[in-house]
């Protein structure tokens, strides 16, 4: 089994495919099962902000299944299925004081990875700050530790050829990784323009399976926020997607069903896709992760988000997502707090036959 690396970069643009709705009315809500303790962006923090999860299933016990995910400054975290963090491991340092220090943006999974001890699992991370990929095994039998830094020392930088640019930041963002068995298809969220569809292989040219409301908008530079602000021209933008779009994951059902899911940021919202390409990517309808408490709130501009369709023992028989959330609630005064809410995929994919 071949398996590749894809980085998801930005796409020219090609001719829409525009994917047919058949739902409308309010989207159903449905509230988180647990989450992780916040993360805080500032020094007292660890300048920790969570980012993008990937689960990992442990096929021996899947009680014992694992989230990693990416927090930035903060490093890597690793967290039971009750949201409790098991491990972290911190980013590394730049060479020099001066330099740019690593910055955990991205996190996928590949399995059954060829290595010198025998095949493993790996998670792979996109080091923004360093412009590397870092990999970590992960190991069932040392639950307190499961993850081990396996990254050759000499590992290049992906796009720049100097430290300087480095520290310009032309450095690796996005990240998914591609186990070639069939379909040969990959997808890519681009934040202000929609959702593309590929060949992994980038062979041919992208189609763009739904676009954000804002796209071809007329917008006006705020200086202050540094973002540009869609005007009320319609544009020819889309119904579904609110800028920017991000957390794009597969919802698998096996014999090539399911969905594809996309986080509506500018909403609070995600949208679901029939994953086969013959029905058009139809447009199945939509959920908001909205709170269960108090204390336990729901998702806000998630970024990054996973979802795994197996059985992932007591705790989640029908399959798990998770979902970051960008505005974790109690806040904290001005700190900005972040965090992931694991919620019951099976519930969610209910609300969508409802």
């Amino acid at each position: 089994m071949t398996a590749a690396l894809a980085v998801l970069a930005g796409l020219t643009a090609a001719a829409p495919a525009a994917a047919q709705g058949r739902k409308s009315g309010p989207l159903p809500a449905v509230t988180p099962v647990a989450e992780t303790a916040t993360l805080f962006d500032d020094e007292e923090g660890g300048n920790a902000n969570a980012d993008d999860p990937a689960i990992w299933r442990n096929s021996a016990d899947p009680d014992r299944s694992l989230v990693v995910a990416t927090a930035k400054e903060g490093g890597l975290r690793v967290y039971d299925l009750g949201a409790r963090e098991v491990q972290a491991l911190p980013a590394p340092s730049g060479p020099g004081p001066k330099d740019s220090p690593g910055r955990f943006n991205n996190v996928d999974l590949v399995h059954q990875m060829r290595q010198s001890g025998g095949r493993a699992d790996l998670a792979v991370v996109t080091d923004r700050g360093n412009d590397r990929l870092r990999f970590y095994r992960i190991d069932r039998d040392r639950p307190g530790g499961p993850l081990t830094d396996v990254t050759a020392p000499t590992v290049p930088a992906v796009f720049s050829a100097s430290q300087e640019e480095i520290n310009d930041q032309r450095t690796a963002y996005g990240l998914a990784t591609w186990t070639d068995r069939s379909t040969g298809r990959s997808y890519a969220g681009q934040e202000d323009v929609g959702i593309w569809r590929m060949r992994a292989d980038l062979t041919s040219a992208p189609v763009l399976v739904d676009r954000v409301r804002e796209y071809g908008v007329p917008a006006t530079y705020d200086e202050e926020t540094e973002e540009c602000t869609p005007g009320t021209d319609p544009g020819f933008g889309g119904r579904r997607l609110s800028a920017d779009v991000e957390g794009l994951t597969i919802v698998d059902e096996g014999d090539g069903e399911g969905y594809l899911m996309a986080s509506s940021q500018g909403d609070n919202t995600f949208a679901f896709y029939d994953r086969e390409r013959k029905d058009g990517h139809e447009y199945e309808g939509g959920v908001r992760i909205t709170a269960r408490s108090r204390d336990l709130d729901g998702s806000e501009e998630c970024d990054g988000a996973a979802a795994l369709n197996q059985p992932l023992g007591r705790a989640f028989p029908r399959g798990l997502l998770v979902v970051q959330d960008g505005h974790d609630a109690p806040e904290d005064g001005p700190r900005t707090a972040t965090g992931f809410k694991f919620v019951d995929l099976g519930k969610v994919l209910d609300a969508l036959d409802d």
